[in-house]
């Protein structure tokens, strides 16, 4: 196809060269059908986890790689699958093939935002502290003009009780994104621990005019209105959905 560059396009191609646009042409369709499956696979997983069958989980998510070798979502998911199964059992191996899977997860993609939070998560949990913000501050560095990295941190700091260089970095966040609905979502949660429900539900309104697809957000609105007899606001934005198990191992503030 390269060698287009160098041919004129308004003259006829040679029967050669039709051949293997057409031989090209199936592999793309063949491509495109295989991404639909794992697609499909990614999907039927979720599912699965989501009605209490990781080992069912985990097998989608094998075929996925199987076909897939560098599919970061499936190694995503099984990661957060093996996560899970590691804290309600308190099985050390299960946690450290989560870690393997979430590492491989990054190795193929350094900014996928789930398997960071995941990898940070665990970190913590299995007293790494440490570890866990090095992994994010070393995200930062390596993506700065992404603002995600800035919203782990701030996860981090506030869990650990530093509540204003969680603010710090929001504001950072927020001045690289003011799209980011993960950051209003954020900062309505430092709000309203600081005793400000009223600027709290602004922030998760704002979030959810970004992405209605929050569930739980919504539920924390509805509550907050109850409680402190504040004003409902519509929701009219949406974006759209994944197949990645996005809340297995998120903060509160999800």
């Amino acid at each position: 196809m390269l060698a287009m560059k160098h041919q004129d396009s308004t003259k006829l191609q040679s029967p050669s060269f039709l051949v293997s646009f057409f031989f090209l042409t199936a592999l793309l369709c063949l491509g495109s059908g295989c991404h639909m499956a794992n697609y499909g696979q990614n999907m039927s997983g979720v599912r699965a986890y989501q009605e209490g069958q990781p080992q069912v989980a985990l097998h989608h998510f094998q075929q996925v790689l199987a076909s897939d070798p560098n599919n970061a979502d499936a190694y995503y998911n099984m990661a957060a699958t093996y996560h899970t199964l590691g804290k309600s059992s308190k099985d050390q191996t299960l946690f450290q093939q989560a870690e393997s899977l979430y590492n491989r997860c990054l190795d193929i993609d350094n900014d996928h935002i789930e398997a960071n939070r995941g990898l940070s998560v665990l970190l913590a949990e299995t007293n790494r502290s440490d570890k866990a913000f090095n992994l994010l501050k070393n995200w930062a560095i390596s993506s700065p003009q992404k603002s995600d990295p800035l919203v782990e941190l701030a996860r981090l700091y506030q869990e650990s009780g530093n509540q204003e260089a969680a603010k710090n970095h929001l504001e950072q966040a927020l001045f690289l994104d003011e799209t980011n609905p993960r950051i209003h979502a954020a900062l309505g949660s430092l709000r309203e621990k600081a005793g400000d429900p009223q600027q709290a539900l602004a922030n998760y309104q704002r979030s959810l005019q970004l992405n209605r697809f929050q569930d739980q957000l919504k539920t924390k609105v509805a509550m907050l209105q109850q409680q402190h007899g504040l004003p409902a606001a519509s929701s009219n934005f949406s974006t759209g959905s994944n197949t990645k198990m996005v809340n297995l191992s998120s903060p509160t503030y999800r």
